[in-house]
């Protein structure tokens, strides 16, 4: 419990952060399993059509903060790599 007026505030705005958090990276995660399931399917032309979809996600997410830039970049680029080596 926090005991100054200021503590009582940013534990409300962690709170509501961390919800926003939670949502982004949910979002995010369904899309990157969603754009795994077709990769696994061996459909290339539905892979790079969610590809650049699920890059942007990806690009947000790490605007909001809830990614750093370089698991981000590296995300992305693994993303594409398996687009690239389907058949």
């Amino acid at each position: 419990m926090a005991n100054h007026k200021s503590a009582a505030k940013k534990a409300r705005r962690d709170a509501e952060a961390r919800l926003r958090n939670r949502s982004n990276r949910s979002t995010l995660k369904t899309a990157v399993k969603k754009f795994l399931a077709v990769v696994a399917e061996g459909n290339k032309a539905e892979a790079a059509k969610l590809l650049p979809e699920t890059q942007g996600l990806v690009d947000k997410a790490c605007r909001k903060g809830v990614m750093h830039k370089n698991a981000a970049d590296r995300t992305k680029s693994r993303l594409a790599a398996k687009v690239n080596h389907l058949a």
